[in-house]
């Protein structure tokens, strides 16, 4: 009964360390019995950590062993630890959750060690990452940022560097990297597990944007001037009309929509996607470059997606457009014409996902608003509708549900994540959180937080309501990457 029992504790690969700790102190008759199954085990497939690392562990020493069932259920004090391999250490730590991941490299020297082993290399990373949401507390002062793991339904709290982070905007998140804008208006990339921080391109070389400095050259002001039209991009400045000042602290609010991360297959990097003011237009950048390129023109994005070697972008309208980022000259395709939404007096707000099987989805996500006596309405999603988008014939064809999948939506990258590779979260639901800028830009109201389920539109709290915190809750999934930036100088 007690080989069953580990077999239940492995659970297919999910192996945590509450699970080596109950492995490890199991009786030597049952050790032996184990290690007479793992053939067993082998044809059940107990997923990677039973074909590559329960090998390793039971040929460990009765010394070991014992010396370690000697702790108590907990994770155990470092006197009490066996000597483990590091190759088994890494082996094992590969199939953690990062946040459970980043708790164990705090028990001993070892495993730390481990854990920084497994940080510069990667490739040897093979857990898939539930998606966590990410935010502030007050009480948990101005660098303190707090990650809810929906795997653990647990919170942790990350230091992350200067400037505060309560006093930043949060513009997107996607592979593990948060795009930030500071108090001066200026963007960062910020990675909330391994607090690495990466300057993007001033906000002073997006096209629109010209700064005005006082005589000891400090920017004292913003103008920004109206974009180049459809018909003529390389309009100069000044056939355009200069639309409005702002100085530094504020322009923020006015010129950022979101941001999104890609990896850059051409450099091994990552590609920022800017929409931003005027007019919601489009910018991009690469990991080192000194400047923002501004994409042909177009109006009203809200989403951008990057697949098979292209960018594509959605309108608040439903218009898609693709770009090729590696062309010499970037022009702008259109893939489907707009869309109307519009149902009755509901608010609607467009998404774009990479769907099941490499397909592409178009969500409308419709919301309510509900006169609360705070500084404004509160915003309340009520329901999701789901289009398969057929590139081929330009539009777009209606389906019901998910059925094993799940969607995450908000301000982040929109996923589409199947149930069945994540067990802890529940099939045809859509989690979500604050996603148009309407919530976004109030602090003081509650948050539209929650998940909904798509078979009868019902809704449930995630965790306790995240009232007042700033920057407005985002998803994050936890990635371990470090980009080496003497590569970009």
């Amino acid at each position: 009964m007690e080989t069953c029992s580990v077999a239940m504790i492995v659970s297919f690969g999910h192996f945590g360390l509450t699970s080596l700790h109950k492995l490890l102190a199991l009786s030597p008759g049952s050790l032996q019995k184990f290690r007479e199954a793992c053939s067993v085990a082998r044809i059940m497939s107990f997923g990677q950590f039973g074909l590559t690392t329960m090998p390793k562990l039971l040929a460990l020493s009765p010394d070991s062993l014992h010396k370690f069932r000697q702790g108590s259920p907990g994770i155990p004090t470092e006197t009490l630890l066996p000597e483990l391999p590091q190759d088994v250490l890494v082996d094992i730590f590969s199939l953690l959750e990062i946040p459970d991941l980043v708790r164990a490299a705090s028990v001993c020297s070892s495993w730390r060690s481990a854990y920084t082993f497994l940080r510069s290399h990667p490739e040897l990373y093979r857990r898939p990452q539930t998606p966590c949401l990410f935010y502030t507390s007050e009480s948990a002062g101005d660098n303190v940022a707090c990650l809810y793991s929906l795997a653990e339904k647990r919170v942790y709290n990350l230091t992350l560097p200067d400037p505060p982070f309560r006093s930043r905007y949060l513009l997107g998140s996607s592979h593990g990297w948060l795009v930030t804008a500071d108090d001066k208006s200026e963007l960062h990339l910020v990675n909330a597990i391994t607090a690495q921080q990466i300057a993007l391109p001033s906000v002073i070389t997006l096209d629109s944007v010209v700064p005005i400095f006082d005589n000891a050259g400090t920017i004292v002001n913003y103008e920004v001037w109206e974009a180049p039209d459809d018909s003529d991009s390389d309009t100069e400045m000044v056939d355009r009309e200069m639309l409005f000042h702002a100085p530094p602290d504020e322009l923020r609010n006015h010129i950022y929509n979101s941001a999104f991360v890609f990896p850059d297959p051409s450099t091994g990097s990552y590609i920022v996607v800017l929409i931003h003011g005027p007019g919601r237009q489009l910018s991009f950048a690469r990991v080192g470059d000194r400047n923002w390129t501004l994409l042909p023109p177009g109006w009203e994005y809200e989403q951008c997606i990057y697949m098979d070697d292209l960018l594509y972008a959605s309108t608040r309208y439903g218009r898609i457009d693709a770009f090729d980022l590696t062309s010499p000259t970037i022009t702008r395709n259109i893939i489907t014409d707009e869309i109307d939404y519009s149902i009755g007096d509901h608010w609607g707000h467009l998404y774009f996902v990479q769907g099941p099987c490499g397909g592409l989805l178009e969500v409308c996500r419709k919301s309510g608003l509900l006169d609360a006596g705070y500084e404004k309405p509160i915003q309340k999603t009520d329901k999701i509708l789901l289009h398969k988008i057929d590139i081929a014939a330009k539009g777009l064809v209606k389906i019901n549900g998910l059925h094993d999948h799940v969607l995450f939506l908000g301000r982040s990258q929109s996923q589409c994540l199947s149930a069945e590779e994540y067990p802890q979260l529940k099939a045809n639901s859509v989690y979500f959180t604050d996603g148009g800028e309407y919530n976004w830009q109030y602090k003081n109201i509650p948050r539209d937080i929650g998940i909904l389920n798509l078979e009868n539109d019902s809704t449930e709290e995630i965790a306790s309501p995240f009232w007042c915190s700033w920057p407005s809750p985002i998803w994050i999934t936890p990635s371990l990457t470090v980009m080496n930036m003497s590569l970009y100088k």
